[in-house]
């Protein structure tokens, strides 16, 4: 699956951003996009997870993916969010299959609901996008779903206790990408899933902010278009992570996603749950 797909042209001038997806075929990426590979469709396995519009100068431009925390509240990316006055507008597609809603990517469809605000982590740029890649989205009407359906935030500083191993697994949601290399591109904006497991932590390229995981045939993983989407800590609701960047164009080897167990993540969120 993928995780935010981006337009060519712009993909090419950003870092290594796994994020966004251009509508309705491209993804913009400040780095390089993300979506699930190598995925399981995920049919009503995490309702939660919804994709998201952005809108530029009032026309749909790019996709993230996210997941609903609170009836009202989306928890995303960072770049999904933007910096100030970068997108003039949200919204989130809550259904399974966007590939085959008529209304996909225009407002007023039966499945949409528009954003009455959104917001990165002040910190946050695109310059670094890495450093603070969070997010959340606020909604003009309510996602009701059973209170375990709904993505739960980590406890301060949860995934510390976690080890790099095959058996230390994720479960990543999003509606990015399928498939990507030079010659070939599978893109349907269908929510799907993969299970990848921890491959780096604290250490490394990823300091104490990121993670690196799996992305392979065995165990799937994020590539454009799933940016933003959550990353489950096993098969729990426990997001541990927002999908965030990638290594490679290809969407192959690894993925970086961006921790949400952090203080300083905790808090921004939180003010929202309030």
């Amino acid at each position: 699956m993928n995780a935010r797909f981006v337009i060519p042209a712009l993909a090419a001038a950003c870092v290594s951003l796994l994020s966004c997806d251009r509508v309705p075929t491209a993804d913009r990426n400040p780095g390089r996009p993300s979506f699930i590979t190598d995925g399981t469709v995920d049919g009503n396995a995490h309702p939660a997870v919804v994709l998201i519009i952005m809108d530029i100068a009032g026309k749909p431009a790019f996709r993230c993916s996210g997941t609903v925390i609170a009836p009202k509240l989306v928890l995303t990316a960072g770049h999904c969010a933007g910096e100030p006055g970068e997108f003039s507008g949200l919204r989130i597609f809550n259904e399974a299959d966007v590939q085959h809603d008529p209304t996909y990517p225009l407002p007023g469809g039966p499945n949409t609901i528009e954003a009455t605000a959104w917001h990165a982590h002040p910190l946050f740029t695109e310059r670094a996008f890495f450093l603070h890649d969070v997010g959340v989205v606020l909604l003009s009407k309510a996602v009701k779903l059973s209170a375990g359906q709904y993505g739960k935030l980590p406890t301060q500083d949860q995934l510390d206790a976690l080890q790099p191993s095959s058996h230390t697994t994720f479960t990543a949601v999003g509606y990015g990408l399928q498939q990507i290399n030079p010659v070939f591109v599978v893109a349907e904006k269908i929510r799907m899933f993969a299970e990848p497991h921890l491959i780096q932590i604290n250490d490394g390229i990823v300091g104490d902010f990121s993670l690196l995981l799996s992305n392979n045939a065995s165990t799937g993983g994020t590539c454009f278009g799933d940016s933003g989407g959550p990353n489950y800590v096993g098969s729990s609701n426990v997001i541990g992570a927002v999908t965030s960047f990638g290594l490679n164009g290809n969407c192959a080897g690894t993925g970086g996603v961006f921790r949400v167990d952090r203080k300083n993540v905790l808090d921004f969120v939180g003010q929202y749950l309030k």
